[in-house]
């Protein structure tokens, strides 16, 4: 960079329209590599940051690359976890995202209003990290740049700006608080960007004093840093050590499936659990609580009848179900817990997941869908995604529906025999009942690393269906009733 500055104006401009052109050429090339790219420009109130993504798009085919302007979160966007509006803005494999400020610029604003401080604000820190490596790691390309610009020259800016009509909508009340107690956002920024900068996804201050010095710099950078990821993404990511208390859990071979219920104790027990469940999701409601209930389990296990059960006791208002089928090639083209985050509860409210994010290491894993580094890595990812999930607040209930391999084999022979039933019964369903074993030897991994002590697993006996689907929704008020007595 020190030698781009010393560059004459000629020199620069010759420089940056070769630049410019490697970039318009690069986009081909992440298209080709499927490498999403998104560059995120923080920066002062005035220091540029719009006429600097204007710049960098000039070139580009604007069917692939998206400019999103991020504002104050809302209402809504308040009640899920901090990283869901983020995650949902990642691009698409192939494509360009500019993001006009983020994380950052969120953040910052937090800290300086005392909003988010001390441990909140270690847990921030820690969270975006996560964050963009993840995405790194799941070959993204983040670019962080922040636009720096003297007092002097920011005030400057803001008085031009707001003296004309036309222009005085672009300074905010934040642009003109930042120039009262500059000392104060400096300090926050600083702060941030200390915390924030990693091997993996590093800042990169720009001073804007010079307009062109600033688009040659980021051109550069961009340049650079796409030719570095792509190089990247044929390399095997380093897996990460568990740091997570766990529970231990047995075998599915281990575990007895001869309990039984009889219709008459199984009618009892439902309407007493179901009245149960009933009042929790008013006080859950109440509380602002989001429940998060991710089912996994054998085909014709009875998934849905047990779902049907519980929901059968809760506001409709105030639960969603989420059949979890292949991914669509919008999801299979992001990060593969795009889809998840997307689909978060409110809080308050109840999110049931038919199939989960669990898919990357059974199905993805052993139909080869991923590489071994990926869902090997996985785990770890998941671990943090559930943690992430249970510090924002939320109760995390985990289901493996379990019957053994002759129960199977008897209700697929129902389903088939049955002209109301036939429709739950595929092709996919009997090839995966021939890998049973390959099944149950990665279920039995995915239960063993990922059985947390803030998200465990719970392994229901489901040979007798009455008798799972009681011990589901008891495990559920378990659940609810736990994080209400740690509330109180």
């Amino acid at each position: 960079m020190g030698e781009i500055q010393k560059l004459s104006q000629d020199e620069m401009k010759r420089i940056l329209k070769e630049t410019r052109g490697k970039l318009a050429a690069q986009q081909q090339i992440i298209k080709e590599k499927k490498l999403p790219v998104i560059v995120l420009v923080e920066g002062w109130g005035a220091s540029g940051k719009g006429t600097l993504i204007s710049y960098l798009i000039r070139d580009l085919d604007p069917r692939f690359f998206q400019v999103i302007p991020i504002k104050s979160p809302t209402k809504e966007e308040k009640r899920k976890p901090f990283l869901c509006r983020h995650m949902e803005n990642i691009p698409e494999a192939g494509k360009f995202v500019f993001l006009d400020s983020g994380w950052m610029e969120e953040t910052v604003c937090d800290m300086v209003d005392s909003k988010c401080k001390g441990k909140d604000l270690k847990k921030r820190f820690h969270d975006i990290i996560m964050f963009e490596r993840q995405l790194v790691d799941n070959g993204y390309l983040v670019l962080k740049i922040f636009v720096d610009v003297s007092k002097e020259e920011q005030k400057a800016r803001i008085k031009g700006l707001l003296s004309d009509e036309d222009t005085s909508w672009r300074v905010g009340k934040r642009d003109q608080e930042q120039l009262e107690d500059r000392k104060k956002y400096e300090k926050a920024y600083g702060q941030f960007i200390e915390a924030t900068n990693s091997e993996k996804a590093p800042w990169h201050v720009i001073d804007s004093a010079e307009k062109g010095l600033v688009e040659l710099q980021v051109c550069h950078l961009l340049v650079e840093g796409i030719e570095k990821a792509i190089q990247r993404n044929e390399e095997q990511v380093q897996l990460q050590e568990n740091p997570f208390p766990m529970v231990h859990m047995p075998k599915l071979s281990e575990v007895s499936l001869d309990k039984k219920l009889t219709r008459e104790v199984y009618e009892k027990e439902l309407q007493e659990a179901q009245k149960k469940l009933k009042k929790l999701h008013n006080k859950i409601y109440n509380k602002g609580i989001p429940v998060i209930i991710a089912y996994e389990g054998w085909d014709a296990a009875g998934k849905g009848g047990n779902i049907k059960r519980l929901t059968s006791a809760l506001d409709a208002r105030g639960f969603e179900v989420h059949p979890i089928a292949s991914p669509d090639v919008h999801e299979k083209n992001r990060h593969y817990l795009w889809r998840f985050w997307n689909r978060l509860p409110k809080t308050g409210h109840i999110a049931i997941f038919d199939r989960t994010w669990y898919g990357r290491v059974m199905v993805e894993r052993l139909e080869g869908f991923c590489s071994e580094n990926d869902w090997q890595r996985a785990y770890h990812e998941i671990n943090e995604f559930e943690k992430n999930l249970t510090d924002w607040g939320a109760v995390v209930v985990k289901f493996w529906i379990h019957i053994d391999k002759d129960t199977q084999l008897k209700r697929f022979k129902e389903r088939e025999e049955n002209p109301v039933k036939r429709w739950k019964i595929t092709d996919e369903d009997w090839r995966n009942r021939e890998k049973w074993d390959d099944y149950e030897m990665a279920v039995d991994e995915m239960i063993e690393k990922t059985s947390t002590e803030f998200a465990p697993w719970h392994i229901i006996q489901s040979n007798d269906k009455l008798f799972a689907r009681i011990q589901a929704i008891n495990v559920v008020i378990e659940a609810i009733e736990q994080k209400m007595e740690q509330l109180s």
